[in-house]
């Protein structure tokens, strides 16, 4: 994941729904006024698997819209802060507080690979 790229739109979330169906996306909801969260991103913008998936950040205050829509079409509840492995429209896995974590991140983009 060579940059994170923020949502801040709806127009935007469904160029990337649809562009999971081409490669692996990382989305990160992130709640800029909790220090669980602000660790959790930390942990996401270390993650070295340049190139094996797109990284993808909701700011779920200031993107709410974005935010709701994601849990609408992934049928899975809100939670923050909390990351999706996404690929075919599927979420491969999800995950959320202190479980967002570069080992498990890694772990769960390289078995996309296998």
């Amino acid at each position: 994941m060579e940059q994170m790229n923020e949502l801040t739109t709806l127009e935007q979330w469904n160029k990337i729904w649809e562009r999971s169906m081409n490669m692996p996306i990382f989305v990160f909801k992130h709640s800029t006024s909790c220090l669980i969260s602000a660790r959790a991103f930390k942990q996401d913008k270390a993650l070295p698997e340049r190139g094996k998936a797109d990284c993808y950040l909701v700011k779920v205050i200031e993107s709410r819209e974005v935010s709701n829509q994601i849990a609408e079409d992934t049928s899975i509840t809100h939670k923050s802060p909390q990351i999706f492995l996404i690929y075919k429209k599927k979420v491969l896995w999800n995950t959320s507080h202190w479980k967002i974590t570069k080992s498990n991140m890694e772990k769960e983009v390289s078995r996309v690979f296998e």
